[in-house]
């Protein structure tokens, strides 16, 4: 699986998760395991609903989440921050 970050998800994920070393280890352990099995039960892995429902999302943390898209043979990242910042 090829993953590519969009613009957006670069910004938020400089601003989010950069300064935290213990979401960064989380976020790269997550991502692996998305690699794997994008259908992992630790990832709560669905697709979102509304204005959203082209994206899906998974789970890093509790309120964490990653918003992404699947592009032919790509996954791009689009966003990632909390429950409220991300939807």
């Amino acid at each position: 699986m090829i993953i590519a970050r969009h613009q957006d998800f670069l910004k938020h994920y400089k601003k989010r998760v950069s300064q935290n070393p213990k979401l960064i280890k989380k976020f790269e352990e997550r991502l692996n395991l998305f690699l794997v099995d994008p259908n992992h039960p630790l990832l709560q892995n669905h697709k979102l609903i509304s204005q959203k429902s082209i994206f899906r999302s998974f789970s890093i943390t509790g309120d964490i989440r990653v918003v992404y898209k699947i592009e032919g043979d790509a996954t791009r990242l689009y966003d990632i921050g909390t429950h409220n910042q991300v939807y």
